[in-house]
């Protein structure tokens, strides 16, 4: 394994500041750090370790192998309990310094390399690279020579979803936030201009109180710091917001249950709409709306395709039914009548 640090120095002749390694039992960056220790001693040797797999880091602390119980295994491919003894006994002496990711970071440089080369890694391959831009933003580095190890590329196909999910809020490309709006007809249009021209990517909403209306929105976003600065605009609007964007629980789970049944949704009609995925396709179909028709149920998750996806719920008095054919002619979106699925009498209806 220390030949890989060999190939690095007579592939690359100048000065290297630091080359990034993962780390599961340790085998790897053991044998670069022999090398790299040896030939060039200024060159740092840093370890990179998923949050909930940290057991070399844990032990250099400790200056004692540390026993993890239990580790996550997303990045399976460096989920170790226990490090070797020799491996240990040679990162306390190479190893230089030890940095954790999380999921959403492995997934975003999983994109990156993807981007870059079209290649796929998986989550333990691309953890040298998601440890690198971290340390990099927190260090702020700027002008220095880094490598980052790419070891594996054993990436199942189930997971490329789940990839794609995540990296966008590891990359701070998208930020998750719950707001709770007033039940009243016009609120629904009221938030949406309140987003403005920024690109909503996900919104799930049920009708479920009478008197407020839960919402679960994905924005995106830019920079890390964006997520703060979209709950305080929507706090100033009066709409009372938590910023869910590193909540495991929400992006993992919640995300994908909001709805269920509701003893409010009267006179409701299910549609299919797809949406252009362009600005003002949403406040097209709301504008349109007869001011009276409340919206029930909202359902949408940007793909990246050309159109979007949405489900909705609109509550229509009966004695306007001939009104609202009307309005679906006018709008020109394609749209399916789903009030009869057996699924949505089954589980929303």
């Amino acid at each position: 394994q220390g030949t890989i640090a060999q190939e690095i120095f007579q592939q690359y002749q100048e000065p290297i500041d630091a080359i990034f390694v993962a780390i599961g039992g340790g085998g790897l960056i053991a044998g670069i750090g022999e090398y790299v220790k040896a030939v060039s001693p200024k060159t740092k040797v840093i370890g990179v370790q998923s949050v909930d797999s940290d057991a070399m880091r844990r032990s250099l602390e400790a200056n004692k192998r540390i026993e993890m119980k239990d580790v996550g295994l997303f990045s399976d491919g460096t989920a170790v309990k226990l490090v070797g003894k020799e491996t240990f006994r040679i990162c306390k002496r190479v190893v230089d310094d030890i940095i954790t990711v999380d999921t959403d970071e492995i997934c975003a440089a999983i994109n990156d390399v993807f981007t870059d080369t079209r290649s796929i890694l998986e989550p333990a391959g691309a953890l040298a690279i998601a440890g690198m831009k971290k340390y990099v933003e927190k260090h702020r580095l700027k002008k220095k020579t880094l490598v980052a190890i790419a070891c594996g590329a054993n990436m199942n196909f189930s997971r490329l979803r789940f990839v794609a999910e995540r990296a966008d809020v590891g990359e701070f490309r998208e930020a998750v936030f719950a707001v709770t709006i007033p039940e009243e007809r016009g609120s629904f249009r009221r938030f949406c201009e309140l987003l403005g021209n920024r690109n909503v990517t996900e919104f799930n909403y049920r009708i479920a109180d009478q008197s407020e209306a839960h919402i679960f929105v994905g924005i995106g976003t830019q920079k890390a710091t964006d997520s703060t600065t979209i709950a305080k605009h929507f706090r100033k609007a009066k709409f009372a917001t938590i910023d869910l964007t590193h909540d495991e629980l929400a992006k993992s789970h919640l995300r994908h249950m909001v709805g269920g049944r509701s003893t409010l949704a009267q006179d409701e009609l299910l549609y299919r709409f797809e949406f252009p995925e362009r600005p003002g396709a949403l406040m097209k179909f709301l504008t349109s709306m007869a001011p009276n028709w409340n919206i029930s149920l909202f359902h949408y998750r940007n793909h990246g395709a050309d159109y979007g996806r949405i489900l909705v719920g609109l509550q229509v008095p009966k004695n306007e039914q001939k009104k609202f054919q009307s309005f679906l002619a006018s709008l020109g979106y394609p749209h399916w009548n789903e009030t009869d699925n057996p699924a949505y009498r089954l589980f929303l209806k």
